[in-house]
């Protein structure tokens, strides 16, 4: 009975020697297919295909106008009537009516000197051509009864009634008072003259804008002492800076051996860095009749066709030269790209747009040419990055490297 139990416990390795055995190549199996699964689909996606050297071109925003521009300059936008502000006399500011920015008028008072000393003067001036009208008016009176007195002692010395002597003196009285009232009438001129002048001082004590205009700085404040010639540290020789808005000019420096492609009268398109999307209709107002000799460049002074209040002293611009006028279509901006860029096949225009590393094949809509630049209507949008001067070989997905350029 024990022997049959003990029997019973042995282990029959029939049948556990083959199932591991089994399992082995069922795992081995799994992952051969596995491995072809990876290797097939690799070959397939291109990593063991060769990368392709590829020029690329970018799609950007351009301005058909640019196909007949003949040169390109830079400058800034200078001010052709500018001033510095200033009294004509000496004296402490007590009056500021304007701040940067503030628009003015011709005439119109932007700061007040004090002036109470030259009031005084007008006061007394003022007196005084009263006094001497007052005096006038005396001598004047004076003047008619000597006048009388004197045509009287005269008929009286003819008929023998006076003495020559009495005549004498009535001569002589009347040619006196005749006398005081140009002295009266002198002294009054120079008392009209005194009072212009004290009005004229007065007047300088108000600084007023020269021509319509834009304050650009303000150079006094308050409380500081002006003088028309500022030599002293604590003193100012200029209220504000203005400039008038309506003489903006580009002055822009054109190398002398590009002069031949510009003329007076020639136009332009300019842009602004402050508005790299906005083009201004110029022309050439004037070319310097000097060379600067340092640069090897001639100033060219280029005036805007269209006034517009976002242009300001000092911005940086960049001149088009242009060989006709541009009209309005040439002045949109439309988005194209190399024309080498774009493909044909069938009668269907395509590019290879890059991706990363690949490329995607991608159908355009294209529209006129214009220099070297087609324009794209739909499938690309600036910023894109195409593949210029397409190969052959070159599929859809496959893998690029850049070439140096």
């Amino acid at each position: 009975m024990a022997d049959e139990e003990v029997t019973k416990l042995k282990i029959d390795k029939s049948e556990a020697g083959i199932r591991p055995k089994r399992k082995k190549k069922t795992v081995r199996i799994f992952f051969a297919v596995l491995f072809i699964a990876l290797m097939a689909t690799l070959y397939f996606t291109g990593v063991f295909t060769p990368a392709v050297s590829v020029e690329t071109a970018n799609v950007s925003q351009v301005y058909p106008y640019q196909s007949f521009t003949l040169l390109n300059a830079s400058g800034y936008v200078v001010a052709q009537r500018k001033a510095a502000v200033s009294s004509k006399v000496n004296g402490r500011l007590i009056a500021l009516y304007v701040e940067e920015g503030s628009k003015i008028k011709k005439g119109e008072v932007i700061a007040r000197l004090e002036s109470e000393d030259v009031s005084a003067l007008r006061t007394q001036a003022d007196a005084n051509l009263k006094s001497a009208r007052h005096a006038l008016d005396e001598a004047t009176a004076e003047q008619q009864d000597a006048t009388l007195a004197f045509e009287r002692d005269k008929e009286l010395l003819s008929k023998g009634y006076i003495a020559k002597s009495d005549y004498d003196s009535a001569d002589a009285r009347y040619k006196k008072a005749v006398a005081a009232v140009e002295v009266a009438q002198a002294t009054i001129k120079a008392n009209e003259a005194a009072l212009r002048g004290a009005d004229v001082q007065i007047e300088y004590t108000l600084v007023r804008a020269p021509f319509d205009a834009v304050v650009l700085t303000k150079n006094a404040d308050i409380g500081d002492i002006l003088t028309p010639i500022g030599a002293a540290a604590n003193v100012q020789a200029a209220v504000v800076t203005i400039a008038d808005m309506n003489s903006l000019q580009v002055e822009a420096d054109v190398s002398e051996s590009d002069l031949h492609w510009v003329k007076a009268g020639q136009p332009c398109e300019i842009q602004l860095d402050a508005f790299p999307d906005t083009r201004f209709r110029g022309e050439i107002h004037m070319i310097v009749p000097t060379a600067d000799r340092t640069k090897a460049t001639v100033m060219v002074k280029v005036r805007f066709l269209d006034k517009d209040s976002r242009i300001l002293p000092e911005m940086s611009a960049k001149v088009s030269f242009l060989s006709k006028p541009a009209e309005a279509e040439d002045e949109r901006p439309q988005t194209a790209v190399n024309a080498a860029a774009v493909s044909d096949r069938g009668g269907k225009k395509f590019v290879f747009l890059i991706k990363g590393d690949r490329v995607v094949e991608t159908p355009v809509k294209t529209g006129e040419k214009f220099g070297d630049m087609m324009e794209i209507f739909a499938g690309l949008k600036p910023g894109d990055r195409v593949v210029l001067k397409p190969l052959s070989k070159l599929e859809n997905g496959s893998r690029i490297k850049v070439a140096e350029q």
